[in-house]
């Protein structure tokens, strides 16, 4: 019986709590997710790879997942290594990272390409090639300012909630694509999210409400 390929999912971000909020942090977010999924898959330092790892399975298939404890610009010092000692090629390493050029509430998966000027990306390339399977986290640009403060900031409080579904989608993602390969991945999580329909009970309110509020009052002629 033939074994069964190993996969190696990185999340990218900066190590450090003042960082875990983050929008350049979603990686290590997304990866956090996967390993509190499965009660096979534990984080433990390795200072031979710098970084945290949990080795486990997830999808019935053997995975490694790691967060570069390196800081994000030399996240490669990490992930390259490690998928050499595991004997994972490009074509079987996930790398999660945010994205400026998407939206919060967009995601796009690929294989292979450039950076598009993102240093833990190019450190990933430099180390690694650019065959990798890449999981595009939309966080948005700023309306002034630099990309690169912006991105060292906190989510706003009242991005939260959408925050927390697009790392529960992308990890969702990261294992489809381990299942059923990118293309079914991109097919599904590249298209922009269905909104949720309204329940019936409020579908028949809306219009009650609306038409309430167009009746015009009645005059009140009791003088």
């Amino acid at each position: 019986m033939a074994e069964i390929e190993r996969w190696l999912i990185a999340g990218l971000g900066n190590p450090g709590p003042q960082y875990a909020g983050n929008r350049h942090n979603v990686g290590f977010m997304v990866v956090d997710s996967l390993c509190e999924s499965d009660d096979s898959l534990e984080w433990k330092s390795s200072s031979r790879f710098q970084g945290e790892l949990a080795i486990g399975t997830l999808s019935r298939r053997p995975v490694v997942l790691v967060k570069p404890q390196t800081y994000m610009n030399l996240s490669g010092r990490t992930v390259g290594p490690l998928a050499h000692f595991y004997r994972v090629p490009a074509e079987r390493v996930i790398v999660v990272h945010d994205e400026v050029d998407l939206p919060l509430g967009r995601m796009k998966i690929k294989q292979g390409g450039g950076d598009a000027g993102h240093n833990g990306l190019r450190s990933v390339t430099e180390s690694l090639g650019s065959d990798y399977i890449r999981v595009r986290f939309g966080v948005g640009r700023p309306q002034y300012g630099e990309v690169a403060d912006y991105v060292l900031k906190d989510f706003h409080q009242d991005e939260h909630e959408l925050r927390d579904k697009e790392v529960a989608r992308a990890a969702k993602a990261a294992r489809l694509i381990m299942s059923r390969g990118v293309k079914e991945a991109a097919n599904r999580f590249n298209r922009a999210p269905k909104e949720p329909k309204p329940k019936k009970d409020e579908a028949k309110a809306e219009p009650a409400a609306a038409a309430a509020a167009e009746t015009p009052a009645v005059a009140d002629k009791s003088e």
